[in-house]
Order: C-alpha cells, then sequence, then structure tokens
C-alpha cells in the first residue's frame, strides 16, 4: 500500500522549497522564495514561526551555534541565534537570485544561484567556506537546485532542472570530479527539481510539474513513486522523531487553478530513514 500525504502546514506559500530539519530545536525550515518569508514548524508542538528577510531567499540552514544561513537575492547571509543579520558574501548580480542550497558533510555550504528569466547558462553552483571563501563548482547552469551526499560522502548528487537529469560526482575533499548522469528523465512526468538521500543511499527526488516523488536506488533504479495532490513538489526532506517522516515542500506560483494544498508542506509519515544533517559551520 502506497503511504498517503498529510498535511503537516497548511499554508500557500508562492514558491516552497527547501525542507529542512533542524536536530537542535526539532524544527523544520522551509522557505517561500517568492514570498521573502522563511518558515519553521515544530511537529511536536504544533508551533510555527514566519521571518521575513526583506529579499528572495532560495534556501535558509541551521548554523552551528544556532541562527540560519541563507541563499537571498544578493549573496550569502547570515542570522544570528537573537535574530541579527550580517552578510557572509554579498555579490548582487542583476537578474540573478540565490536558489536551493545544501550543507556538506564537511559543513560548508553549497549554494546554487539562477536568473529571474531562467536564461540558459546564467546560474551557478559555489562552495562557501564558512569564514566566507567562495569556490566555484559549476558554471553555466540554468536552475541549479537539488543537491545531496551519499552516506559515506564520497558521492555528491545534484540536479540542474532544465536538462532532466540526476547527475552524480566523485568527491575528492573540497572538490567534486567525473560528473556523469546518475538518472536521466527525458520523458517525463515532470522536471527534476529537490532531493535528500536516505540512511540506506536512495535518492528521493521531487518533480515539478509531475506531482510525485520518485525514489532511486543507489545504482540509478527507481523503485518508488508517491504521488502527490498538488502539481508541483519542489523538495523533500526527512525529518521529525528518529528521522522517519518525509516532509515535501510545494508552490502554486503560475498555476491558474492551483489545488487548495499547493503550497502547503506536506508530510509522509514514517517513509524511511533519513540521514542525520549537518549545520553550516559558522
Amino acid at each position: 500500500m502506497r503511504p498517503a500525504p498529510e498535511v503537516a502546514v497548511r499554508e500557500t506559500a508562492e514558491l516552497g522549497e527547501g525542507p529542512t530539519w533542524d536536530p537542535a530545536v526539532g524544527r523544520l525550515i522551509w522557505v517561500d522564495i517568492l514570498s521573502a518569508r522563511v518558515h519553521t514548524y515544530d511537529p511536536s508542538t504544533g508551533r510555527r514561526t514566519v521571518m521575513a528577510t526583506g529579499q528572495h531567499v532560495g534556501a535558509a540552514k541551521p548554523r552551528k551555534d544556532g541562527g540560519l544561513v541563507v541563499a537571498l537575492r544578493d549573496g550569502i547571509g547570515m542570522y544570528g541565534a537573537d535574530g541579527a543579520f550580517s552578510w557572509l558574501v554579498h555579490d548582487p548580480v542583476p537578474g540573478r537570485r540565490g536558489n536551493d542550497a545544501a550543507v556538506a558533510p564537511d559543513g560548508s555550504l553549497w549554494a546554487g544561484t539562477m536568473r529571474y528569466d531562467e536564461a540558459e547558462g546564467g546560474g551557478t553552483l559555489s562552495r562557501i567556506a564558512p569564514d566566507g571563501r567562495v569556490s566555484p563548482v559549476l558554471d553555466a547552469v540554468t536552475v541549479s537546485n537539488g543537491t545531496g551526499w551519499s552516506p559515506d560522502g564520497r558521492l555528491m548528487y545534484y540536479i540542474d532542472t532544465p536538462t532532466r537529469r540526476i547527475d552524480v560526482f566523485d568527491v575528492d575533499g573540497e572538490r567534486v570530479l567525473n560528473r556523469r548522469p546518475f538518472v536521466g528523465v527525458e520523458h517525463g512526468p515532470g522536471w527534476p527539481d529537490g532531493l535528500t538521500v536516505d540512511a540506506e543511499g536512495c535518492v528521493w527526488v521531487a518533480f515539478w510539474d509531475g506531482a510525485a516523488i520518485r525514489r532511486y536506488t543507489p545504482d540509478g533504479r527507481p523503485d518508488l513513486v508517491v504521488d502527490l495532490p498538488v502539481r508541483r513538489p519542489t523538495a523533500c526532506a526527512f525529518g521529525g522523531s528518529g528521522l522517519r517522516d518525509l516532509y515535501v515542500s510545494t508552490a502554486r506560483t503560475g498555476l491558474d487553478a492551483p489545488h487548495p494544498l499547493s503550497g502547503s508542506l506536506l508530510v509522509l509519515p514514517d517513509l524511511g530513514q533519513g540521514l542525520p544533517g549537518t549545520p553550516f559551520a559558522a
């Protein structure tokens, strides 16, 4: 029997994205990119918070000593545990914004960008060290999206959505090498967006316009499809007690007649076993 999605947070986010479990305080963090808001949700109490960032926010991740690191329109910012804001990397580029991001096992932030007009090759993927040093990883990407690492840290998975592929790299210290296709989805349905990797090394991918989450085994074989009521799931992450529940962010932007749950945060209880996340080491 396939699992049925439940509503964790009923919301009307324009472009919900980037669910991330924060184990230090037992909450889920996610963003609404186009509304410039960071949301948090504590499933044990139901408590929610919403914080305005002042500009479009592509991702928000927990920091080692509390607070958040955020991928904004004009660069990488940090909020302290007291809510104070500072720029770590301020690099505004007209027509470009931050998009999806992930924290690597070594505590660095791997942050993607894209152009608002989604011009081909207008985005990047960069590694951001805790001291703010920026190391380019990929240039000439279009819509930088899902990024994640295998349980042993030897592989990195990555999605540039218009390629309709999930790619995989070998990890060599701070570098990634030998890019190659992991899974191709040329014939749909939908476009690969955000991803997460579970404790067995399986890769879970949200399919924009595909109304589903798909799981692939470490050898690239599709072995589970979870259908969703919403057309535009954007990303997924394990969280909750024991990291057993899969949370799914969703979007309503661009839809003439969105489903009533489009823009909400969904959850698929007890669906698998997630990997413990790493906070940004700054």
